[in-house]
């Protein structure tokens, strides 16, 4: 996976360094329980003083998520275990936090490929290079789609026998945080 993104982001000489349009304030949902575990896996090492204090945040960052999303607006909110502005479980961060900003393909079920062009800072330093072959997207292009397969049947082997029994995810690391243990 890492090399993966490096392939995309070296030749550009692309960096999150001092972005301005800080990805850790999309609102991003995960999807996997296996990642849910990892990611909490990873906050259980941190230092107490650090769990209180992301686990403060994450409380706030919900609430203020609920808030913008009844008001119809899309959350804006910076990610819980971002503190002053590095990810304080980096190694332990979850795949489209691994993954974020560079530009992609993924392969639909239907066999259709969907292009993204990455974040804005990306975007602008690809917009000089070539179309990635059969896209619309410039610049180097990773795929992502061997990368989701891969999670997902990690996945599977990481639920057993309860997979297709739970209920699927959709939290944003806040939610996880705040929810505690997937099961």
């Amino acid at each position: 996976m890492d090399a993966a993104y490096d392939s995309s982001a070296t030749p550009l000489g692309f960096t999150c360094a001092n972005c301005e349009q800080n990805c850790c304030i999309s609102h991003f949902q995960h999807h996997t329980y296996v990642e849910w575990a990892y990611f909490l896996h990873g906050l259980e090492q941190a230092a107490p003083e650090l769990v209180a204090r992301i686990t403060e945040n994450a409380h706030e960052n919900v609430e203020a998520m609920q808030a913008a999303l009844a008001r119809g607006e899309r959350p804006r909110v910076m990610c819980p275990v971002n503190v002053d502005g590095l990810c304080t479980i980096y190694k332990h961060r979850l795949m489209i936090c691994r993954l974020h900003g560079v530009a992609h393909v993924l392969q639909r079920p239907d066999g259709r490929f969907v292009h993204y062009p990455g974040c804005p800072r990306f975007d602008a330093l690809a917009a000089r290079e070539p179309m990635a072959p059969g896209s619309n997207v410039r610049g180097p292009v990773i795929d992502r789609t061997p990368l989701y397969r891969e999670l997902a049947a990690i996945e599977q082997t990481f639920l057993g026998a309860k997979a297709g029994k739970l209920p699927k995810v959709d939290c944003t690391l806040a939610e996880m945080i705040v929810q505690g243990k997937p099961f």
